[in-house]
Order: C-alpha cells, then structure tokens, then sequence
C-alpha cells in the first residue's frame, strides 16, 4: 500500500527592471507526504515507512536577449534528518548571436536516509527476502553537479536544425552504498538476506552529451543523442565478501543514446519511431542456485543493448472544436530482452 499526497503554492512577479535588466522574481512552498507499506505475505516481511518533505524555494531571473541570469534557493525539512537543507542553484546563458547560445550552470541536492528500495524485490525471484537496516550513523547523501553547454541553431532552406553538445560534472557526497550483514535459513525452506544501508566514501560521474535535432515543419522532425560518462566511487567498495572491490558504479553504463521521430504523412495522419540504446554495464550478480548447482556472488557485465517501438495515428475532426485521435503501435518491437 502507498499513498502520496503533495500540495504547494507558487508566487511569480515580474520586475519591468530589477537593478540592471528585467526580472521574474518566483517564490513558493511545497509539502509531501508518502505512507508506504511494503507486506511480503510469502516471506512475512514487512517494511512500513512513512517520509515527510515540507520545502520553501525562492528563485530570481534576470532576462533578455543576450542573457539569462537564475539564481535561486531551496530549503527543505525532512522528516528523517535532523538539519534542514539548504539546495543553491545558479544559471548563467549567453547569447552572442541569435543562433548561438551558451551555458553554464551549478546546482546542488540531497538523498535522504530510507530502508525501502526496489531492489528488495529482486531477491524474491529467487526465493530469498531482503531486510535493509540503516547504519545507526548513516549520512545523507549530498550531490553538486557543474554543467557547461553550446547550443547552436541554423536552418537549410526548409531543413531546420540543432546541435547541442554539454559536459558534466556530479560530485556526489556519502553516497549510499548496499553492503551484506549476514542471512539466515527459514524453516520453510526460504533464505532472508540482511543488507546494511551506510555511506561509500564517495562517488564522481561525469561525461559529454551531444543532441542532434533535425526537421520540416509539418513534415517530419528527427532527434538524437549520445552520451559518454564515466561513474566511479572515489575508493573502491565491496558489495560481498567474495567479490573484489571495485571503483565502477554498478547499473551506469559509459554509453548510452536515444532516437526519436515523428513523421506527418497528411494533415491527419502521421507516425513515430522512438528507440534507446544502453551500453554494457557492471551488474551485481546475487548468489543463486540453478537446479543443483549453486553460483557465489559475482560481479557481471552486460552486453549492450537496444530496444525500439514505432507508433501510428490519426486525428478525426468530430466538430469544429474537437478531435479524436487513435493510435496504435509496438514497443520493443524486436523482442530485446538482457538474457542472463
């Protein structure tokens, strides 16, 4: 059982000049509350968490056509830390010319403290139940993350097109990192794993992404990306006890891409393709039994991977005020599934 709610209120007042250029100053609260109740009936495990978030943000944008300034601020206060966090943010475009834009950007935020992950399910396939306990002097998780990008704009006759092409940074804090504390064997036959919620000493992700954007009005528009980053814990961290350490993320692959297009054959009728692309990653491979023969814990990378889906539709024109579309398609067209 999980239950949600979220309420909030917003502000806006626009500066026809506020010190040097014109402004939109934004302020505003927001409140969450998540009661969440996690019942294994085969494994009679029960995880019950009940997390509250209440934050106030204030933002200022300075604007014209040659540049954009964004410096703002967040405070939250949640439930299961002690100290109220402060999250500064800061964005700074330059324009020189109408077809150019350049951008710099820092912003920062936080992970907080939960037993609850969706990786407790995944013990469940083979017949074992996790429990994750927190480390009595568990930390939150802090993240700074710099960005810097180009975004260029040029058009071909009809052809419009843009190239965008941003590095980044992400320093991450205390990251939160799984370690094994024990298990034990039911009388029933099932094994309960017991994992430890602490603090790696940290980790560093960066990378370059490139956008390709491409398209006639009307006609047909074409979007691509790539990204290349490098995920590493600052020192080596081991999962298990017969697994080496590693400095690698796991679940981060280097490579990864998208493909996404539409294409308008009449007024009405028109169609999609979409696609992703996920480079190899290093996986941790629980220890399993198949039939009688029994795997330790290993560290595993996949292969690379690709999935796509395509999409049709058309628009009827029931009045002059309303349509009705229907559309139809597959996804994962080509059945790709990891398989190990």
């Amino acid at each position: 059982k999980d239950l949600t709610l979220v309420a909030g209120a917003q502000y806006s007042y626009v500066f026809d000049k506020c010190l040097f250029m014109p402004a939109q100053f934004t302020a505003g609260f927001e409140y969450t509350y998540n009661d969440l109740d996690d019942h294994s009936i085969g494994f009679d495990r029960s995880i019950k968490q009940t997390v509250q978030t209440a934050g106030v943000f204030l933002q200022n944008e300075w604007r014209s056509d040659k540049v954009n300034f964004v410096i703002g601020g967040r405070l939250d206060k949640h439930n299961m830390m002690e100290r109220v966090i402060f999250s500064p943010r800061a964005n700074l475009r330059y324009s020189p010319i109408e077809d150019i834009g350049l951008r710099v950007s820092y912003s920062s935020g936080y992970r907080a403290p939960q037993a609850f992950d969706e990786d407790l399910h995944i013990d469940a396939v083979n017949n074992q139940s996790s429990i994750v306990v927190l480390d009595p002097n568990l930390r939150p998780e802090y993240s700074h993350s710099f960005s810097a990008s180009a975004d260029l704009y040029h058009n071909f006759g009809r052809v419009q097109t843009n190239l965008l092409i941003e590095g980044f940074y992400t320093m991450l804090n205390d990251v939160f990192t799984l370690v094994n504390n024990g298990e034990k064997e039911n009388e029933d036959g099932t094994t309960t794993i017991y994992r430890m919620r602490t603090n790696a000493s940290g980790a560093r992700v960066g990378g370059i992404t490139t956008e390709v954007k491409l398209g006639i009005p009307k006609i047909f528009d074409l979007q691509l990306g790539y990204t290349y980053q490098q995920s590493k814990y600052v020192e080596a961290e081991q999962w298990s006890d017969v697994v080496e350490a590693e400095r690698r993320m796991f679940r981060s692959p280097d490579h990864y891409g998208y493909l996404s297009s539409n294409f308008f054959f009449t007024k009405r009728f028109s169609g999609s393709l979409f696609a992703t692309f996920t480079g190899p990653m290093l996986v941790q491979h629980n220890a399993h039994s198949v039939g009688d023969i029994d795997f330790e814990d290993c560290n595993v990378t996949t292969p690379s991977f690709f999935d796509a889906g395509i999409k049709l539709s058309y628009t009827f024109n029931l009045t002059n005020l309303i349509n009705l579309e229907i559309n139809g398609g597959v996804k994962n067209i080509f059945d790709a599934y990891q398989t190990d």
